[in-house]
């Protein structure tokens, strides 16, 4: 295998093709049987040269998966530059649109190097109204990946912001918060589950992560994080209610048990009542199987999950 500080980048990638126009399968092709011949020091350089220099989406994805796979600091730079565009700066908006894909893949190789040195560029494009946002959606997860406290304040931001447009980006940047696990994500993730239903039903996603990242911060025995989880079980989506028994089963309220009680006795939908059974189990004991197998009060098929759930726990303290 070649290796050496003298190797040609420019006659490397002119060997690929990368400058003649060739077929993109040719020239990815190309790019990959250089695995044969050059050592990985090497190969990391010859990437990041070509990163610079390639122009179609297709090739530039193919090595943004293969400078992933080292995840190298010196590549970094070079990810931020595609992520930001500064490559393509004089394009029109139909050759911008073409590199979203391009870029939301950066996003996420960028993630990977866990390197708050890019916190700032990915902040730069979430916070761009203009910007696609698929492309703010992969920034937000990225933040939160990476795990940067510097990043809580502006995340919060974009969940508190009511006019954002996206509210996938509002759902990307709890899940974000969640990732964090910053406490001071709290009040914002509360204030979303307080907030009536309104008249779009993709709210009720919003609810939901909303939850799944209250549970990840924790603290869900906290006065006011109760109270909002316990109203959530009144929600007019079924799986608003779900998460809600998740995060309630998981919190150490003294009135946890006794709320999700309730929701098992008076939920109208099976799953959730499923749900609420299988909380009663983990928190405390078989006993809430067997009365729900005894009562007429629940429907047939929560008895055969009772009783199918008893099954199982034999078997195992018979193993």
């Amino acid at each position: 295998m070649s290796s050496g500080t003298d190797i040609d980048l420019k006659l490397i990638a002119q060997n690929c093709g990368l400058f003649a126009g060739f077929d993109t399968n040719a020239v990815i092709t190309n790019i990959d049987n250089l695995k044969n011949t050059y050592k990985d020091k090497d190969l990391i350089k010859i990437y990041n040269y070509m990163l610079i220099h390639a122009s179609e989406p297709d090739i530039i994805m193919y090595l943004i998966r293969c400078v992933d796979t080292y995840r190298d600091k010196s590549s970094l730079e070079y990810l931020v530059d595609i992520l930001l565009l500064k490559n393509a700066l004089n394009s029109d908006d139909t050759t911008k649109e073409k590199y979203n894909s391009v870029r939301v893949m950066c996003a996420k190789a960028i993630a990977n190097q866990k390197n708050t040195d890019v916190v700032s560029s990915l902040l730069y494009c979430l916070n761009n109204k203009d910007e696609n946002y698929r492309v703010r959606l992969a920034c937000a997860d990225a933040l939160g990946r990476i795990g940067d406290r510097f990043a809580v304040a502006p995340l919060i931001e974009v969940v508190k912001d009511e006019d954002e447009k996206s509210v996938y980006l509002r759902e990307s940047a709890v899940s974000a918060l969640g990732l964090l696990g910053d406490v001071r994500a709290i009040d914002p993730l509360v204030s979303i589950l307080e907030t009536k239903q309104g008249i779009m039903d993709k709210f009720s996603f919003l609810k939901e992560r909303a939850i799944e990242a209250l549970i990840k911060v924790g603290l869900c025995d906290n006065e006011r994080v109760f109270r909002a989880l316990k109203n959530s079980l009144s929600d007019e989506s079924a799986q608003v209610r779900i998460n809600a028994i998740e995060a309630l089963m998981d919190s150490e309220h003294p009135k946890a048990f006794e709320t999700i009680k309730k929701c098992l006795e008076t939920d109208k939908d099976e799953e959730v009542k499923k749900n609420a059974m299988i909380a009663l189990y983990n928190m405390t004991d078989r006993s809430i199987l067997d009365e729900v197998i005894s009562s007429p009060e629940y429907p047939d098929s929560l008895k055969v999950e009772a009783v199918a759930i008893i099954d199982e726990y034999e078997q195992d303290e018979e193993e």
